[in-house]
């Protein structure tokens, strides 16, 4: 009796578990193993480009105190950035609190003295670039640093953590935005990671399989603002999920019948 007992449980374990099958989790599988040093060169990705409604922190460093209070709101930056403890928590509060340059619908932020600037379409080192140099008729050797501060990527599906991930930050790949939210699950499908883009009035849905390396030169890899990472659950989890619900009645009704019959 005993023996029947056992051979149902193990039969209705067996059936729960046959939607389950073995599965790729390993990242970039098929880099040789044979090879532990691999180089390769890298495309240079032009990055995210700023566009209407970011929000920027745009600092300017002068060997001027007075022409760096005008033009970083109020906030004394010194040259090279190692100045005091208070002064550089008095700058990252202002930045927590909201504070920058928006972008407007055109493209343009209104900045101290040059007034409006069109930066859309730049990436953060083409727009350091022409600050720079409109500052340079007003400045001696300006330094000029563009930050976001609400660059934000959404991490949704078969992940530990789904968040959304706030950097300072463009460069940021598809990996860390991973690693940030939990990585995946056993149940995430690495062969098939979807981006969710939207640049100018378009919406771009590209698929990633993260088991083979050739996604890293895939121009969804490094990640742009506002993306959405969403990892897909395996099929497995779904029909296994549905069977269990499905036959959670029957489950009860087996294993309290065997408990029963184990314990006269």
């Amino acid at each position: 009796m005993r023996i029947s007992i056992y051979c149902i449980i193990l039969l209705f374990m067996t059936a729960s578990c046959g939607f389950l099958r073995t599965r790729n989790i390993v990242y970039f599988s098929d880099l040789p193993k044979d090879k532990p040093i691999i180089t390769e060169k890298i495309e240079q990705d032009k990055g995210p480009v700023i566009k209407p409604e970011d929000l920027l922190s745009i600092t300017v460093i002068t060997l001027n105190p007075e022409s760096n209070m005008l033009f970083n709101m109020g906030i004394l930056q010194p040259l090279g950035g190692s100045g005091n403890s208070n002064v550089r928590q008095q700058q990252q509060g202002n930045n927590e609190a909201g504070q920058g340059y928006l972008v407007d619908d055109q493209g343009y932020i209104e900045f101290p003295v040059l007034g409006r600037v069109k930066l859309a379409g730049l990436t953060r080192e083409e727009a350091n670039n022409k600050l720079t140099a409109d500052l340079k008729e007003y400045l001696q050797d300006p330094i000029v640093k563009v930050r976001y501060l609400n660059f934000r990527v959404t991490v949704i599906g078969e992940v530990g953590s789904p968040t959304i991930i706030t950097a300072m930050d463009d460069n940021l790949n598809v990996i860390e935005a991973l690693g940030m939210a939990g990585d995946m699950t056993l149940y995430g499908k690495r062969e098939d990671v979807l981006i969710i883009r939207e640049e100018n009035g378009i919406r771009t849905m590209a698929r990633l399989n993260l088991n083979d390396s050739k996604s890293l030169e895939s121009p969804f890899f490094h990640l742009h603002q506002n993306d959405v990472v969403y990892v897909e659950p395996d099929k497995a989890k779904v029909a296994g999920t549905g069977f269990i619900r499905r036959n959670w009645g029957f489950a009860v009704g087996i294993i309290s019948t065997a408990l029963l019959l184990f314990t006269r």
